[in-house]
């Protein structure tokens, strides 16, 4: 019987939740894990609690200053990385050079200085990376990864990409450590890390010149006074306005959030539910980027944070016609204990346009968890590659893909700082490309039907 791989998990919030399930439930057969960390000693607590709940063991917990203790001790293979975004570099590294691989959620980090410095220990050690990119796995998005690479529309000559966050959703980054862009690079990097690698990944290409334009216009201190909320206070659990603001984030009320945060703040003073109308913050709400890549193609991208739906609209124009995607999303704040991300199957759907030919829509491909479908998919190409058919579309994504994404990010933040075009080589000169699946050519031959007439019906 093969070994089984040895875990340890570093930064225990919201999201950590779902690769400790994995390992001790779904991938108990070939995954152990061995060690829990993080710098606050309630939520370590609280996850090797549950860890016994879920696997029925006792994992051994470790604060921050013993993570080389715990590398020591328990000898994981490898380090799943989810604190904070700026600790990140810290952590990779470090597992790096202790001669552990790593898997890091998204961003893989937040500036220049710590992609390069990643880059440079992964090279030195050999160690594996891997970035989770959930969002290249789910169904619909796997979908037109699969049209595109058909040849469909031909080789892509443009992009408009939308992405629209809730009110709900959009205004949870503006209550935690996300609100500071030296802690997450702000919405360009923490964010769109997954929209930008989405695009290079759907077209097999990587960014080369980067132009934006962003600022915070709705959750300001005036956004609050013209709502009426005029007594505010730091944060939600003890304003005398909660009661009757939408914006509130009740922690009192959800179990799990109580327990990761309310009942942990007293060991770092850390508050999950700050005032998303503070002036305290210097991430923006609202973006616009224009992208060039290597290919040729051009991308025109938008986010707002503060919208009336959730999801994304992108289209693709092409050689040969042009496809349409929109995905609408269930609304979550992180770890609320629902389902995050999950399709609304009325309000999603794939449409392509060919040339002089009748539009048509596709059967959108589906799947049930996390993301659309993608999270459940993705931890069995991590926990269990064997036991998956090869990848034809090339999902994993290691440190190459994880730089490559947030540079557009780190590019528009420098653009917005200082009103210019940013080329990426001025960030990360000589970045190796992805591995990505081949696209159409762009050379090859087009037809010419000799009814011009049919325009096909528009859907």
């Amino acid at each position: 019987m093969a070994l089984k791989k040895r875990y340890a998990i570093v930064g225990l919030g919201g999201r950590h939740e779902m690769f400790r399930t994995a390992i001790l439930k779904e991938f108990a057969a070939t995954s152990e894990l061995v060690a829990l960390c993080d710098a606050n000693a309630t939520r370590v607590a609280l996850s090797q609690a549950r860890a016994k709940e879920e696997g029925g063991c006792d994992v051994r917990g470790y604060v921050s200053g013993q993570f080389e203790e715990m590398i020591a001790s328990c000898k994981p293979d490898t380090v799943i990385v989810t604190t904070r975004d700026r600790e990140h570099d810290d952590y990779i590294c470090r597992a790096m050079e202790l001669g552990c691989d790593v898997i890091t959620e998204k961003p893989m980090t937040i500036d220049a200085d710590r992609c390069n410095r990643i880059l440079d220990t992964q090279k030195q050690t050999g160690r594996r990376v891997t970035v989770t990119f959930n969002y290249r796995y789910a169904p619909p998005r796997t979908q037109v990864k699969e049209l595109l690479m058909s040849g469909a529309i031909g080789n892509v000559l443009s992009v408009e990409f939308e992405w629209l966050l809730n009110v709900s959703h959009g205004a949870d980054y503006f209550r935690r450590w996300h609100r500071r862009k030296e802690n997450s690079g702000g919405l360009m990097v923490h964010k769109a890390t997954h929209h930008f690698d989405l695009v290079n990944w759907w077209l097999s290409t990587v960014p080369q010149d980067i132009y934006a334009m962003g600022h915070r216009r709705f959750y300001t201190p005036e956004t609050g006074d013209r709502y009426g909320l005029k007594n505010r206070t730091e944060r939600c659990h003890t304003c005398p306005e909660a009661s009757h603001c939408r914006f509130a984030l009740k922690l009192a009320d959800n179990e799990n959030q109580k327990a990761l945060y309310l009942d942990a703040e007293h060991e770092d003073g850390y508050f999950r539910d700050r005032c998303v109308f503070s002036p305290e913050m210097d991430i923006e709400d609202n973006m616009n980027v224009i992208v060039n890549y290597r290919s040729g193609a051009k991308l025109s991208y938008s986010l707002n944070a503060f919208l009336p739906w959730e999801g994304y609209m992108v289209r693709f124009n092409g050689t040969r016609g042009r496809l349409e995607h929109k995905c609408e999303e269930s609304v979550y704040t992180n770890a609320d204990g629902s389902v995050p991300g999950a399709l609304n199957k009325e309000g999603t759907w794939i449409r392509v346009y060919p040339h002089w030919q009748p539009a048509y829509e596709v059967d959108v491909w589906e799947a049930e968890g996390g993301h659309g479908g993608a999270d459940p998919q993705m931890l069995k190409y991590i926990f269990d590659p064997e036991g998956q058919p090869e990848d034809k579309y090339l999902r994993a994504a290691d440190q190459r893909s994880g730089a490559w994404s947030i540079l557009t990010g780190i590019a528009a933040n420098i653009s917005m700082g200082e009103r210019r075009v940013v080329a990426v080589d001025e960030l990360v000169p000589g970045l190796e490309l992805p591995d990505y699946p081949a696209m159409p050519a762009g050379n090859e031959p087009l037809e010419m039907p000799q009814d011009r007439g049919a325009t096909g019906k528009q859907g």
